[in-house]
């Protein structure tokens, strides 16, 4: 599939996106946001060169957005960076049939597929030209959004629900993929994309939540380093937490914000309920996900010290695998060689039967052994010379 792998010539990251080596997050996603707005295939069907500067720069964003990967790129540069577990958004729209079902039946499979939105989307929120409808905090609404679409919710907040916390859950009985998005008022009076969710599955449904709890939430990205855990059973394991990436937004101000639901299934409509609430009532609740999230980065440190440990535990465990497989076919060739050995120690080496007398030669003497019909003919002498006195006739024995 187009745009499933890192281009061949690689730019500097920092040059594609026209940013510099100090520049914050936000001015490094304001960069790719104008950027992959400009250059969507959406917006440039005829226009191969386009397609191809599109996933330049979602490439390079994925670098530059990724503190862990930003950081070895800062060092080493693209050498110190795995190319294949670099991931790239895929355009569902610019895919095609063919390969939009080849996508499908890979995400069927459990292969994570990063999808990007579409540009038109992203385009009428920009120019303000999208519908949105109310969600009042506390309240839920149910819909269902066309695939590459999106419905738009405003959520209005006081200052005492600001400063205790907002949660946007969207949630979907029938395991529909979908976005959550988050959308920032812009200047020219539009919204910018902010932050995506992409839906999981949690049980018997698909799931996606924003947590503004004025302390730091994380996100799980399932398709850091896929191509690594289909690679290695074990880094399934290790790499499991290392999806775990901050959110950008970890609180939200009194007044409205935009949210959308964005369709993102292959070949059918998403249906979804979108809810928002106040954490005021779930203070226990939003301590205790403050606890685990804590708990989870601790634990991600030590896996990442485990890891190296258990590698080498598992080399050398492999090592006197080997040894111990070698050893043991050694023992029983050498074993084997003795018995063998040991068997050419005789003089035996023919067994001769003639008539029915059987005869044994060793080179020395004979043996002849009694034949069997001799031995039967005397037990039948003796059988009968005790049954003779059964043939007596007792007096009376004929009276009636």
């Amino acid at each position: 599939m187009e745009g499933s792998s890192a281009p061949a010539l690689r730019r500097d990251p920092y040059e594609v996106l026209s940013v510099s080596r100090d520049s914050s997050d936000q001015e490094i996603k304001t960069a790719y946001r104008k950027l992959a707005l400009k250059y969507h295939p959406d917006k440039n069907a005829s226009n191969p060169e386009a397609s191809e500067l599109f996933k330049e720069v979602a490439y390079s964003y994925s670098i530059l957005s990724d503190p862990e990967k930003k950081r070895q790129y800062d060092n080493a540069g693209f050498v110190a960076l795995d190319a294949e577990g670099m991931d790239v958004e895929v355009d569902l729209s610019n895919l095609g049939t063919v390969n939009t079902m080849f996508a499908a039946l890979f995400s069927k499979l459990g292969v994570p597929i990063k999808t990007t939105i579409s540009a038109n989307v992203l385009e009428d929120a920009l120019n303000g030209t999208v519908t949105v409808r109310p969600l009042p905090i506390g309240t839920s609404v149910s819909g269902k959004v066309e695939k590459q679409c999106a419905h738009f919710f405003g959520v209005t907040i006081n200052e005492e629900q600001a400063e205790a916390g907002i949660v946007v859950r969207v949630t979907s009985a029938a395991q529909s993929k979908f976005k959550l998005l988050y959308f920032e008022h812009d200047a020219n009076g539009g919204y910018g994309l902010a932050l995506q969710e992409e839906s999981e599955k949690t049980g018997k449904a698909t799931s996606a939540g924003m947590y503004f709890l004025h302390f730091q939430v994380y996100r799980m990205d399932s398709t850091v380093n896929a191509l690594a855990m289909a690679k290695d059973p074990d880094a399934a394991f290790f790499k499991r937490l290392e999806g775990l990436q901050p959110c950008e937004v970890s609180e939200l101000k009194a007044g409205t914000h935009i949210f959308a639901v964005y369709g993102d299934n292959f070949f059918k409509p998403a249906t979804y309920t979108i809810e928002a609430l106040c954490t005021k009532s779930y203070e226990d609740t939003t301590h205790k996900l403050k606890d685990i999230e804590a708990e989870i980065l601790r634990k991600r440190n030590e896996i990442r010290q485990f890891e190296t440990e258990y590698r080498k535990a598992l080399a050398r465990f492999q090592e006197v695998t080997n040894r111990y497989n070698q050893e043991k076919q050694s023992v029983d060739e050498l074993l084997k060689q003795r018995d063998s050995v040991h068997s050419s120690f005789t003089v035996s080496r023919s067994v001769v039967t003639t008539g029915g007398s059987g005869h044994f030669s060793n080179g020395s003497s004979d043996f002849k052994s009694e034949s069997p019909e001799e031995e039967g003919s005397s037990d039948l002498k003796d059988k009968s010379s005790k049954k003779k006195w059964f043939n007596l006739n007792l007096k009376g024995s004929d009276k009636k």
